[in-house]
């Protein structure tokens, strides 16, 4: 085999894992997970390592995170409505709860929010994005029924 050949060989060999890579979850994302009182997941908002636009920082549990506005309204109106809320770990093969009430830590008064978490949530979020690109495609999705136009067969 040349030197050209075995090149080449690995080039191919390397070419599909690193395509693939990019869509795989990688370890180390923090989320608030939701819990209904069975302990079967109802939601998540993630909590970031590095600021962006629009993220404020906050402290859970002595460890420092950037978050969302209305993920801290979130984890309030959550355990209103009597579910669990606690940060876990993606630690490659699952989730591991690390920090527990975080609602109890952070609320928006800490953020100079002086409103009610279910009134914050019902406001416009145009100035506390990002937006999760699931939801952004969910939308897509959920046409109105105005659009019966494009609806097919079976849900006519």
């Amino acid at each position: 085999m040349t030197i050209r050949n075995a090149l080449l060989a690995a080039i191919t060999l390397l070419v599909p894992v690193s395509a693939q890579a990019g869509g795989i979850p990688q370890p180390g994302d923090f989320y608030f997970i939701s819990r209904d009182q069975q302990g079967t997941f109802v939601g998540s908002h993630k909590l970031y390592l590095e600021y962006s636009s629009g993220l404020k920082q906050v402290s859970y549990c002595n460890r420092e995170y950037y978050v969302r506005s209305h993920s801290v309204a979130w984890t309030q109106f959550e355990t209103e409505l009597g579910r669990t809320v606690q940060i876990e770990y993606n630690f490659g093969r699952g989730w591991r709860p690390i920090c527990q009430r975080p609602q109890d830590q952070v609320a928006l008064a800490d953020l100079g929010i002086d409103m009610q978490p279910r009134e914050f949530l019902q406001q416009s979020q145009s100035d506390d994005k990002p937006v999760s690109r699931l939801s952004a495609i969910s939308g897509i999705f959920n046409k109105s029924k105005a659009d019966s136009r494009y609806k097919s067969y079976h849900t006519r």
